[in-house]
Parts: C-alpha cells; structure tokens; sequence
C-alpha cells in the first residue's frame, strides 16, 4: 500500500549520521527511560497536521503524504492521510482499520502486540510497556530533546524510533527499517491534552467495501 501502510506495516527510525547530526554524550539507559516517561506520561491526548517522507538508504525522497492525526490514551488513533492519496487509519482499543477509499477496500488487525508496536499506536499505549520493551538512549541537539528506542526483541515493525521533542512537545518521529529505509513524520498545528470527540475513534466500514480480517 502507500505511505500511510507505512505505517502499519514497515519497519521504521531515526538516522542521525545521514543528516550529519551532532549529538552530546546520551545519557544513561535508566535517566533516558526517565526522561522519557517523563515526557509521555501526561500525554492523555495529541492532535495534529502531519507531513510524512520515505527516504532510502542514500536520503533520497522516495515518496510524501500530508495529513491529520488525532490520538487519545488508552490505544485509541485516528490517522488520516489527505495527498497524494487518501487512507484512513483508526484504532478504536480493541481493532485497527485500515481504510484505501481508491480501492474500497478495509483490512481490519485486533490490536495484538505487533500492530501495538507501531509507531503512533505506541504514543497511544502504556508508557511502562513502552519503556521496558525498548532500549531508550537520550541525545540533544540545538536545545531538542530526541529519545531513540531499540526494541529489545527481534519480533517488531522498526530497528529504530526517535521521538524528537522541543521542551514537552512531541514534534518528529523517525523511523528506519532493516534496509536502512526511513521514514521522517514532522508535526505542526500541534494540540495536546485538548478535548477530542471520541466518535473519531470509531470506524463505520463503508457500505459495499471488501472487508479482508487478518488474525495473528
């Protein structure tokens, strides 16, 4: 599928050394994983715009999607992309809908561990889980603060995410597969802990959509 499968399905992470980032000395395992917690913990809720890149391995633009995203503790996302093509993307804490309006098609997961190990749904979930399945080293660079998590298991959906912070808000995500494909989601109009209207977060499957369920 396009960039918003993406999500769901590739692997995904930050590559400093590609964009000639200098950081400072990271801070201890245990501290990051604090300072992390620190900044997740309150995040009952997150609203924004978003613009998505794929790069390969060398950073060249491989392709770019545009959209909005709305989130809302526990394992609930909706996740819209608007161009180049439209998909839709919600998790209502107990399935995921992937909706393709071009091919009317819905693929609907329940949300086991590997589709909770993605990268927005992780913001979504438990923050204790997220810390202890996941090596979380702290790096700063020009007065941001960016967390890179490494799974600590070899069953997940990216080598490597970093979440890049400016002071409480969450502003990048990075992500790189095992091919050194990465994936760049920068976020502006940014509201967090605002109210959300919880029908958001539910998906009514379209009236003559192929529905394809996938079991794990």
């Amino acid at each position: 599928m396009r960039d918003t499968q993406t999500l769901l399905s590739s692997p995904l992470t930050l590559a400093a050394t590609a964009l000639g980032l200098t950081f400072a000395t990271p801070a201890l395992a245990n501290d990051a994983a604090e300072r992390l917690t620190e900044r997740l913990e309150p995040l009952e809720s997150y609203q924004a715009s978003f613009e998505q890149k794929i790069l390969d391995g060398s950073g060249e633009r491989l392709q770019s999607a545009t959209g909005e995203m709305w989130l809302s503790r526990p394992g609930m996302l909706r996740w819209e992309v608007e161009a180049p093509y439209s998909q839709i993307v919600v998790s209502d804490g107990s399935d995921v809908y992937l909706y393709d309006p071009d091919l009317e098609q819905v693929t609907v997961q329940p949300m086991d561990d590997r589709v909770t190990h993605t990268p927005a749904l992780l913001l979504s979930g438990n923050i204790g889980e997220l810390t202890s399945n996941y090596d979380v080293v702290y790096e700063q660079e020009s007065g941001e603060d960016v967390f890179t998590l490494i799974p600590s298991s070899a069953d997940t959906l990216f080598e490597e995410l970093s979440m890049v912070f400016d002071n409480d808000t969450l502003t990048q995500l990075w992500m790189m597969d095992s091919t050194g494909q990465r994936t760049l989601i920068t976020f502006s109009g940014i509201t967090q802990n605002g109210s959300i209207d919880r029908s958001l977060f539910n998906f009514d499957i379209p009236e003559g959509a192929d529905v394809i369920r996938e079991e794990f």
